[in-house]
């Protein structure tokens, strides 16, 4: 359990700037307040429950309210919940415009103030390390000097955050820029993994990097799709009318 007031503090940073973000660049979207609202939840309770899972069904089971109001949660399961509950708030309230490049660069600036979070609090750290920045975390109950992977992911996704930002002002990739997000940290979080102390499942691999080598094809696939729809539509408007 976390006690560090400023755990708190980060996380609620990181909701309040996410949702600033969030907010200017869904402005020129065709949505009603209603729309964007539904869909902002929609984005957040699927990121909540998402990142919750694991912990839950590691613990008592589902219907253990201790394990849901606890502290453990996932990131990679909480992008990953997010992207899910958007596109089931998108079917349930009839949108039909793409709306995933909006939440690229405030997820991305929201996840690295709550790795900050998990730094002052003490969780999420790394193996041991002779490194001259290694720190010692209390809460790991040893004198270890770690890896502090919170911080090495809090600059992923701030360098993330940069680039999915430059690409927006250039307006390229479009439609893609969030899938392109979820596909570079799934293939950071499988790499540095192996410098984190996860429990192996199979073949020497922890439950993170199976789940990252399932969701890159998915989330290839839809990258493929929706630039297959975008194709269609161009040519569409390039033809000459009759």
């Amino acid at each position: 359990m976390r006690h560090d007031p400023r755990y708190s503090l980060w996380m609620l940073a990181a909701l309040v700037v996410c949702s600033l973000l969030l907010r200017s660049r869904q402005k020129k979207l065709p949505l009603d307040p209603l729309q964007k609202l539904g869909l902002g939840l929609g984005a957040f309770c699927g990121a909540m429950i998402f990142a919750k899972l694991p912990y839950t069904f590691l613990g008592e089971g589902p219907l253990d309210l201790t394990s849901w109001m606890s502290d453990g949660k996932t990131i990679l399961m909480g992008i990953v919940g997010g992207y899910l509950g958007g596109e089931l708030a998108k079917w349930s309230l009839d949108i039909r415009v793409k709306t995933g490049d909006t939440f690229a660069v405030p997820v991305a600036v929201a996840v690295a103030l709550g790795r900050i979070a998990c730094y002052v609090g003490g969780c999420c750290f790394g193996q041991p390390t002779k490194l001259p920045w290694g720190v010692v975390f209390p809460t790991a109950g040893d004198a270890l000097a770690r890896h502090p992977t919170q911080l090495y992911e809090a600059t992923f996704h701030l360098l993330a955050a940069a680039i999915l930002w430059y690409l927006e002002r250039r307006k390229l990739l479009e439609r893609q820029r969030l899938k392109l997000y979820i596909l570079a940290y799934l293939a950071y979080r499988f790499v540095t993994e192996f410098i984190r102390p996860e429990a192996k499942v199979f073949a020497a691999l922890t439950a993170y990097q199976w789940l990252a080598l399932v969701l890159v094809p998915i989330f290839i696939a839809l990258w493929y799709y929706d630039q297959k729809q975008l194709s269609a539509e161009r040519q569409l408007l390039e033809e000459p009318a009759v």
